[in-house]
């Protein structure tokens, strides 16, 4: 049974004076007063809890109606003698008469409590908690001076005095329930976040997504100022909506702090941009002020922090607060198919408690040996494994902001461009076009699942058996549903084998959950003393493919091994498995030294041992994103290129003038597709040009990708491609054209050995060996031209 009280919309709730909670009054943080409250009223219940049945009988019979024959009106015994108002635990007499009679009703004490003769234990002691708090909410009424603010005190007294007449669990009532607005301010600080720093290297994004949290904290424990304080600060201001959040944030969140038998929720959570364009002006300010009164007691590695990074941080999200236009508080804010953000790797959320301005948002370390959480989007159980520190990877350092300038380079893109560019790919409205989709043809496999993610449809943990903690009941239900997919979709390993490597305290397991259940899972052991880590099974189940989760939990993986220092991956891949493989980056050329890895993995008949190298430098969960945005750029500049290659020009008068010759450049027109060869040294000396130019061609002749372009192509070991090729060329002829002196310029040996490499990357497919040999060749060769000088490097 539960019971309700209704608020009226638009009046003030809970605020607290004196030792209630800190008063609602020009807004603030709540300090140590209102911390102290709290464990006050804890430690009185702890202290009533304990007390004898008897005593427990007489302190919830003050508040009982008396059930006695006769319809007795009496709501509750009073005592002949009775104690200070309100009552006090400590001042309770030693021995309780349940035959005293009732000072209203002169019925006994028994006939008060006579219904709570076969409540249990537990139930008891729930009403007796909501005995404390209507005798603290009691104490707020007769101290709170606003006459609004104590209207609903006395409403909120009534409802818990109601509950525990009729033995029911409180409700608050209102016309709507939480959450109030959406999205809400966790969400739009998250949006932020993403909007505005996905362009950082991970270290410096970690630093901002570290001050978002410091804000979020400090929202879910500001103390907001009475609607009647705020009409004499602002009267231009919405009074009447900021009142109708002012009772909601009271209500559900205030209050509960300390009266815990009322549901509490964070701040942060249940209310929007609304409540949060009301209070920021004046938390900033505070805030700030704050931190300069406590400087010199900040620790030093929060110093920076919060006096030089915090301020740009406030004032960056000020406009988007405050802007009309933000994307930010859209509901539709979606990252990769608007302005292509990159999504963090951790959704933002405060923590439970009340910290100081400088509160360290690490987590409490855990066992690392027994499991660990990679995508904490929605918090879970505690034996799940935090990022040390907050932080997302150890080896990138933060870059200095004046080395993060690139110098200038000639031919470089204007950055006026780039900028104007990347604000037309950003703008939702720009990007957002008929046929545009939430999720296109040509969109990254992983991009409806890091959607899915973002949203919370699904999550990511690395879970593991444990022979050191008690077993977590969750997580061992993870690990057997693991088991049960791995078992589905692997059918011819041994099941025997599965479930020992599965909750084998070596092993552990990057785990899929969609709805609370396993769909999917990349079983590991990590070797850190050799360097790598042995893949031993990867499995979606059959149902929930083709969605992207695969590459996803691959690139959750690559991110955890990442931040434990460890750059390979080794497994044993079947012939279904290996494209899966290729297509994360795996390949047949192992990196890692034989004896690094040799009696240390399991070797698997009839598969192939694939590896892969990581980047620590490279975001993989945000990668393809990354790819997207670098794709629009491109694909924006190319349209304004062409834009410029279809002005018409008018026709050159020079050769009528008299002129009979003119530099190819200084034609209108001709510099938007073409650039001049790049200027270098013209030799004129035949003899220094035929030695130059001999010396390189041996070099390149020489290289170990030289095999295929060694001799003309024969007829009848490429059939057409005589047919393709209308010119073609090898490094035999070269060779013989330079003994005859043909070259007789730079051009000319140029021109002969690029044409080499286009013939060849225009018979052969990308894929194939000869395309390679040539790119690579290709590239040594400009490289022994720019060191003999002919062209500027």
């Amino acid at each position: 049974m539960s019971e309700s009280a209704g608020v009226q919309q638009g009046s003030p709730a809970i605020g607290a004076a004196g030792s209630a909670p800190a008063a609602p009054g020009a807004g603030g943080t709540e300090g140590s007063g209102a911390t102290v409250g709290s464990a006050r009223i804890a430690a009185k219940k702890a202290q009533l809890r304990s007390s004898p049945r008897p005593k427990k009988l007489e302190k919830l019979g003050v508040y009982s109606s008396c059930k006695a024959e006769g319809a007795c009106k009496c709501n509750g015994w009073k005592s002949q003698n009775p104690p200070p108002t309100p009552p006090r635990t400590d001042q309770l007499p030693n021995s309780v008469n349940l035959l005293e009679p009732c000072r209203s009703c002169s019925h006994t004490l028994g006939d008060h409590v006579t219904h709570l003769e076969n409540v249990s234990e537990e139930e008891m002691n729930r009403l007796l908690g909501i005995v404390l708090d209507v005798e603290y909410l009691y104490t707020c009424v007769h101290k709170e001076e606003d006459a609004d603010t104590k209207q609903v005190y006395f409403s909120l007294f009534k409802l818990l005095r109601k509950c525990i007449l009729q033995m029911g669990k409180p409700v608050v009532e209102a016309q709507e329930s939480p959450p109030f607005e959406k999205p809400s301010i966790e969400q739009g600080v998250n949006n932020f976040v993403q909007y505005k720093f996905s362009h950082l290297p991970s270290k410096e994004r970690q630093t901002i997504v570290e001050l978002a949290k410091m804000f979020l904290n400090q929202i879910n424990y500001w103390q907001l100022e009475t609607p009647s304080q705020r009409r004499q600060r602002a009267p231009a201001d919405d009074a009447a909506g900021y009142k109708v959040n002012y009772t909601r944030w009271l209500c559900y969140c205030n209050v509960p702090q300390f009266c815990d038998s009322l549901p509490r929720y964070e701040t942060t959570q249940i209310f929007g941009r609304t409540l949060l364009g009301s209070v920021f002006t004046v938390m900033r300010k505070q805030l700030l002020e704050q931190a300069r009164q406590e400087k010199d007691t900040l620790p030093p590695e929060k110093r920076t922090l919060i006096l030089t990074h915090f301020p740009k941080f406030l004032s960056m999200l000020e406009e988007e607060v405050y802007s009309h236009s933000s994307p930010i508080w859209s509901e539709n804010f979606l990252v990769g198919s608007t302005g292509g953000q990159i999504p963090i790797h951790t959704v933002i959320s405060a923590p439970p408690v009340a910290r100081p301005l400088y509160y360290s948002t690490s987590p409490v370390s855990v066992d690392p040996s027994s499991c660990g959480s990679v995508s904490p989007a929605r918090k879970t159980a505690s034996a799940l494994e935090p990022s040390p520190g907050g932080q997302k990877r150890k080896p990138s350092e933060p870059i200095p902001h004046d080395e993060t300038k690139k110098l200038r380079i000639v031919g470089d893109i204007p950055m006026e461009l780039i900028n104007e560019v990347m604000a037309t790919i950003t703008d939702p409205t720009s990007m957002l076009g008929p046929e545009t989709s939430l999720l296109s043809a040509h969109s990254a496999r992983d991009e409806a699942a890091r959607l899915e993610e973002r949203r919370g449809v699904i999550e990511f943990h690395v879970i593991g058996n444990s022979l050191n903690q008690k077993p977590n009941k969750r997580i061992l239900m993870w690990l057997v549903g693991l088991q049960n997919v791995f078992s589905h979709q692997l059918p011819r390993m041994p099941k025997e084998y599965i479930t020992r490597l599965v909750f084998d305290p070596k092993h552990k397991t990057l785990s899929l959950i969609k709805d609370g259940r396993v769909i999917g899972g990349i079983c590991f052991r990590m070797f850190p003393s050799q360097g790598f880590t042995e893949i031993v099974f990867c499995a979606v189940t059959s149902n929930e493919q083709v969605k992207g989760y695969g590459t996803h939990l691959m690139n959750h993986l690559k991110e955890y091994h990442i931040k434990h220092d460890i750059l390979n991956f080794l497994t044993y891949a079947d012939e279904y498995a290996i494209g899966y493989f290729k297509k994360q980056g795996f390949s047949k050329d192992i990196k890692v030294p034989k004896a690094k890895y040799l009696g240390y993995i399991k070797d698997y008949e009839g598969a192939t041992l694939m590896g892969c190298e990581l980047n620590p430098s490279i975001p993989y969960t945000e990668f393809s994103v990354i790819i997207k945005k670098q794709k629009e750029i491109i694909k924006k500049l190319i349209e304004r290129k062409q834009a410029q290659i279809r002005k018409v020009y008018p026709g050159l008068s020079c050769f009528k003038e008299g002129v009979r010759q003119i530099p190819i450049e200084s034609i209108p027109g001709i510099q938007t597709g073409w650039k001049p060869l790049g200027k270098g040294k013209e030799l004129k000396d035949p003899d220094q040009l035929y030695s130059t130019l001999k010396t390189i061609l041996q070099h390149v002749k020489s290289h170990q990708n030289a095999w295929p372009f060694m001799e003309p192509v024969k007829k009848t070991e490429a059939p057409g491609y005589y047919q393709v090729i209308r010119f073609p060329m090898d490094l035999k002829t070269m060779s013989e054209r330079l003994k005859s002196r043909y070259y007789t310029t730079r051009k000319l040996f140029m021109a002969d050995m690029q044409r080499i490499f286009t013939n060849c990357r225009e018979y052969n497919p990308p894929e194939s060996q000869y395309y390679k040999c040539a790119n690579l060749l290709e590239k040594v060769f400009y490289t022994k031209i720019k060191e003999a000088g002919l062209i500027e490097k």
